[in-house]
């Protein structure tokens, strides 16, 4: 009898771009997939804790090249992309990770607008900026990944975040009609929705606050961590997840299935 499992469970020496590697999600994503031997193109907008995490997963005897960029600028956005083919000669695996939260009531027009447009650029207008300058290369790889990182309020809303909300529910909609587009080529296209996950965005939250909330409203009462999120795109950008595209994945411990 022939043996049942025959597809790739290794990233090994496979050319992965992470954004927004600096910190949270995209650091964690950055450490782990150089734990699993991928080489590593890293990129934020914050050059000096960049070279930090690169320093970081250097020592764990990954290749890293980082790459200080504005997500918001499309001319960055494709020029991060050329580095990272220039440099390694392929593009295997995309992570859009890149984010922010500038929470904003709709009437505030001092600064509505300006917050509007910067979402919008960094969690939405980068990701196909991205996809479009990364699909040459992705086009030759064997295992072609893309994961698009959105939110859980990309399957609902919270008040006061409009333009975060809308740009999450983008995503989700550029990776189902991205997926749907790519996929007679064999590029899988997913996006992760996490739930409340100790980030940046949300360590100005009081303690008590998230303690609160994660008792409420998660299964699992408590927030989740970056790595937590991390393995899950691992295992999106597997050989073996073949036949995943088009899903958006919640990791929120199970915030989005509670009625009460």
């Amino acid at each position: 009898m022939s043996r049942l499992s025959n597809l790739s469970r290794s990233i090994e020496h496979k050319v992965a771009i992470v954004t927004g590697a600096a910190s949270g999600m995209g650091r964690a994503t950055a450490h782990l997939f150089a734990d699993e031997g991928a080489r590593l193109a890293i990129v934020d907008i914050n050059a000096d804790t960049l070279e930090a995490v690169a320093l970081e997963t250097r020592g764990a005897g990954a290749e890293v090249l980082a790459i200080a960029a504005d997500c918001s600028v499309h001319e960055q956005v494709s020029g991060f992309v050329q580095k990272t083919a220039d440099h390694f000669g392929a593009i295997d695996i995309l992570i859009n990770n890149a984010g922010l939260a500038l929470p904003t009531a709709i009437d505030d027009d001092e600064n509505y607008d300006r917050h509007w447009q910067i979402s919008m650029d960094v969690m939405l207008n980068a990701q196909q900026w991205a996809i479009r300058s990364a699909l040459p290369w992705l086009r030759k790889a064997e295992h072609p990944r893309i994961v698009n990182i959105a939110s859980t309020e990309a399957l609902g809303a919270t008040a006061y975040n409009s333009a975060y909300v809308v740009a999450k529910h983008g995503v989700v909609g550029l990776t189902r009609a991205l997926a749907v587009e790519l996929g007679k080529e064999a590029i899988t296209v997913n996006a992760i929705c996490p739930g409340p996950i100790r980030t940046g965005i949300t360590e100005g939250i009081p303690d008590a606050d998230k303690d609160l909330f994660a008792r409420r409203r998660t299964c699992l009462r408590r927030y989740g961590v970056p790595e937590e999120v991390a393995h899950m795109t691992l295992s999106l950008v597997l050989p073996c997840a073949s036949y995943i595209t088009g899903a958006a994945i919640p990791v929120d411990g199970g915030v989005t299935i509670r009625n009460a």
